[in-house]
């Protein structure tokens, strides 16, 4: 008998333990004026056709779930995966994050943009991140942060 009490209790903290995994955007809600019209490439809802949501790291993929977690809703994608031609007609640098599958421009619906720069600041996993004037999204890639950065790199008006 003991033995199957300390069995069903290794299952129940395995359950415990695994329930702690699932990210909270889960529970991130697409839905709302927001989102009408947007399509999904990938499961990421995106502006538009161009925007490739295929090449997603799996460390940016984290910091997007953070992000919907944090807020409720669903990240819209201005930009993820560049290739070299459309990363140079879009003006990005030569070695930018987009081309390695680590960046990401995005906003969320009915969320200020002061509040997204902010939350990037906080995450640890973030490395970069680009604020643009008069836009209404942000950049974040996950580079390695350079030694001694206790916050993420910031450019572009940040």
């Amino acid at each position: 008998m003991p033995k199957i009490i300390r069995s069903l209790a290794a299952l129940a903290v395995s359950a415990l333990v695994l329930s702690a995994c699932v990210p909270m955007a889960m529970f991130a809600s697409g839905s709302g004026a927001g989102y009408s019209g947007l399509r999904q490439d990938w499961g990421t809802y995106v502006s538009s056709k161009n925007v490739n949501a295929l090449c997603i790291s799996p460390k940016l993929r984290f910091v997007i779930w953070e992000f919907e977690g944090k807020f409720g809703k669903r990240i819209v994608m201005n930009s993820g995966y560049r290739n070299a031609f459309h990363n140079s007609a879009a003006g990005g640098a030569d070695n930018s994050y987009h081309t390695k599958c680590m960046a990401a421009d995005f906003y969320i619906p009915g969320v200020p943009k002061d509040q997204l720069i902010a939350f990037a600041m906080q995450l640890d996993g973030v490395g970069g991140v680009g604020c643009y004037p008069g836009r209404n999204f942000i950049h974040v890639d996950v580079r390695d942060r350079p030694r001694g950065y206790r916050k993420p790199v910031t450019f572009s008006g940040c």
